[in-house]
């Protein structure tokens, strides 16, 4: 069966997030009816390079496809876009070899988040509006925190008896966009909930509500009295965008910009 990786973009807003569900609407769920009716065949075989939770957008996610019978890339690609709803898109299909796996060949992820200094007409569903105001210096200090290798139980719902929360965070960077606060979060893999309690910590610690040196103890699971647990400080969805997939040979370096711009109220 030939194989194609296929990347993809999509609005995680009207969706129960990636994987397939019996008795709800997904990203999986949605390109998989495309991909019947274009192929009319039930037998193909649909991965993608990992779940994004319900609401969570996506920039470049990756999945590889296994069908019957050979296409011309572009006209795959086409073909699956006249079957898909507006919020999901697939950017391009390659012809690669049946030994490329989406998931077990990636290498490392970025994910993007999006928190608003204003109320915004137009990005409500791309941002998390922050009324207070945020100290880029105090948060920047604060990610610094989490770069390396470290034990991330404390900051996700997912069981250390059942997978490893062990994480590498090769980058946490943040930079100013119009009227966004950008947040990227790199590394080898993410566990559950975890870029979304990352970004909450680094929010409370701009409003001044907890020290940058807090965040050690955060990690540890012995926040000093009165320290909120980072599931308290949970952001919201709304904000995270799965940037990019990485394999073998990509090119890891790229410009961390807005996917939603929200430009200054005024000038």
């Amino acid at each position: 069966m030939p194989r194609y990786k296929l990347t993809i973009e999509y609005a995680g807003t009207k969706y129960s997030g990636w994987q397939k569900q019996k008795n709800a609407r997904t990203v999986q769920g949605e390109l998989e009816r495309a991909i019947g009716e274009l192929t009319r065949d039930k037998t193909f075989e649909f991965m993608g390079s990992g779940r994004t939770d319900a609401g969570v957008h996506a920039l470049r996610q990756v999945a590889h496809l296994d069908v019957r019978k050979p296409y011309p890339a572009e006209s795959l690609r086409r073909g699956i876009n006249d079957g898909l709803p507006a919020d999901i898109h697939v950017l391009a299909v390659d012809s690669v070899p049946h030994k490329f796996h989406a998931r077990h060949n990636a290498v490392a992820r970025s994910y993007l988040y999006q928190i608003a200094r204003r109320r915004s007409a137009f990005a409500k569903p791309f941002v998390w509006w922050v009324k207070e105001p945020l100290d880029l210096d105090r948060m920047t200090a604060a990610a610094a925190v989490f770069s390396g290798m470290h034990d991330f139980q404390a900051f996700s719902d997912d069981d250390p008896d059942e997978k490893s929360t062990e994480v590498l965070v090769e980058e946490v960077a943040i930079a100013e966009d119009g009227d966004l606060i950008l947040v990227r979060v790199g590394g080898s893999h993410f566990i559950w909930k975890m870029v979304r309690r990352m970004v909450g910590v680094l929010a409370e610690v701009g409003k001044g509500q907890i020290d940058p040196d807090d965040v050690v103890s955060l990690l540890a699971g012995n926040p000093r009295t009165g320290l909120p647990p980072p599931a308290t400080l949970t952001a919201p969805a709304s904000g995270l965008f799965l940037e990019r997939v990485f394999y073998d040979g990509d090119q890891r370096r790229h410009p961390l910009q807005a996917a939603a711009p929200v430009r200054p109220a005024r000038g």
